[in-house]
């Protein structure tokens, strides 16, 4: 076994032959300074903590002046990087304010009245990673992937609670649904519920069931989602979207393994697996009050974060050319043609951003493979929609063929069109301007940021 090991990078891989078998992230920690909990460390063992007034935080501090989630420090290969969460006071090193800064050994920040300092120790934590590119309908061969995928092995098994997060696109649904067919409960049901697309007085009808009579227009009884699921897994999407006044009953349930149908007297017992996903920040959620800090703690058992398809572009090829060869094996049965891709068209794919990751990618696929002419897939056939400058100014974007989406994905394409448009002429209004614009959208500027990011639409010009 051979290593490849450089002193000054945090996270190191180490090689058995040609192929990756760990990652190895160097222990540091934070220790805070001054303030309530002066001499309170944390030590960093994983790739992102945070930091800030609410318990769901890494490092909780009591500082009226700090944020419910004011900063967070991620490891990357070459430093760990501090970056402000859109905090109210800001972070300083010295007379500076700063967004976003690598951190040195010895370094000093300071957070409301509390002055805190970055300590790196000489102590290794070991990451694991899949021996497999793939796990279920789910592929990766970038390191972050494979890092999720042995996480995902070894709680497949278990009946643990999941919460996977992520971009919109980012392939959350497909995980839970490759988690559930690797666990034992395959042969029961999966159910999916969709927390943002249901109204919001019949959620709990969907959710729990209801008696005949029990409401207006309730006819008959009804078995909710999570007695459908009974014996196998319910995937909550969108779970941040979720009503505040219904996360009680949520909790309850998931404690107790037990509800009540709208309407009904009787306790009826469930015994589902739970998956939740959201493309939301729920740690902000329950610093702002606006997602319950107990079922958050619930369903974060194991928390995973898909990467978007940009920070993983090794995975685009591969995953392009699965989706093609499951796209040509679908219509195969209807005489159509097996296709491949022209080297020119792939490169494009390597280099497009993908707002929309993966579910972006299957749709580009799908469209092209409608209107090329042959069995070849040429650069010339690929319409990569949000890169076009007729879609940035309101027309019509070229959607992919809608028969061939689901609500789900048709719904998002309108979305993001929608967003794209919204944003580029709330920023013109404002000169750029994050905090007006924000204002002016009923946004935090953290949320602003994320979703200029997401839509590729982020600019050095951009100012508070």
């Amino acid at each position: 076994m051979s290593a490849t090991l450089i002193d000054e990078r945090v996270i190191t891989t180490i090689f058995d032959g040609s192929r990756p078998t760990a990652r190895h992230l160097r222990k540091s920690k934070v220790v805070v300074l001054t303030g309530a909990e002066v001499g309170r460390e944390l030590e960093i063992v994983k790739s992102r903590v945070t930091g800030g007034r609410s318990v769901v935080n890494d490092l909780v501090l009591s500082d009226k002046a700090i944020s419910g989630t004011h900063f967070e420090i991620v490891a990357q290969d070459d430093g760990y990087r501090l970056r402000d969460l859109d905090s109210t006071n800001g972070i300083h090193c010295g007379d500076l304010r700063v967004r976003d800064v690598t951190l040195r050994p010895g370094l000093q920040f300071r957070v409301g009245h509390s002055e805190l300092r970055f300590v790196p120790t000489e102590e290794i934590v070991e990451i694991a990673l899949s021996q497999d590119d793939r796990f279920g309908g789910v592929i990766g061969t970038s390191l972050r992937m494979r890092e999720i995928f042995a996480t995902l092995e070894k709680v497949a098994p278990s009946d643990l609670t999941v919460l996977l997060t992520g971009e919109t696109g980012s392939g959350k649904e497909r995980v839970a649904r490759a988690l559930h067919r690797a666990s034992p409960r395959s042969a029961k049901p999966f159910v999916v519920l969709d927390c943002g697309a249901i109204p919001k007085d019949l959620i709990e009808s969907i959710l729990f069931g209801h008696e005949k009579g029990s409401f207006t227009g309730a006819a008959g009884q009804h078995r909710g989602c999570f007695e459908q699921a009974h014996g196998g897994t319910i995937f909550l999407d969108e779970i941040g979207e979720l009503d505040l006044a219904l996360q009680p009953k949520l909790l309850r349930v998931l404690e107790n393994h037990e509800l009540k149908r709208v309407g009904g007297e009787h306790t009826i017992h469930v015994d589902v697996r739970v998956v939740a996903a959201t493309n939301r920040d729920l740690r902000a959620m329950v610093a702002a009050s606006t997602f319950r800090e107990d079922l958050y703690f619930r369903l974060s058992v194991i928390q995973l974060e898909l990467p978007p398809l940009r920070e993983r572009r090794q995975d685009i090829e591969p995953l392009a050319l699965v989706l093609l060869h499951d796209l040509c094996e679908k219509r195969r049965a209807a005489g159509g043609p097996v296709l491949a891709f022209s080297p020119e068209a792939l490169e494009l794919l390597r280099q497009h951003s993908w707002p929309g990751n993966v579910r972006e990618l299957k749709n580009v696929i799908e469209r092209a493979a409608s209107l090329c002419e042959g069995t070849v897939i040429k650069r010339d056939d690929l319409v990569l929609s949000r890169s076009e400058k007729a879609n940035t100014h309101g027309s019509v974007p070229p959607y992919a063929l809608m028969s061939d989406l689901s609500f789900k994905e048709a719904k998002q394409q309108v979305v993001d069109h929608f967003e794209v448009v919204y944003l580029k002429a709330l920023l013109d209004r404002h000169d750029r301007n994050i905090t007006r614009s924000a204002n002016e959208a009923g946004l935090t500027r953290y949320h602003l940021r994320e979703l200029l990011k997401r839509h590729g639409l982020a600019s050095p010009r951009d100012v508070e």
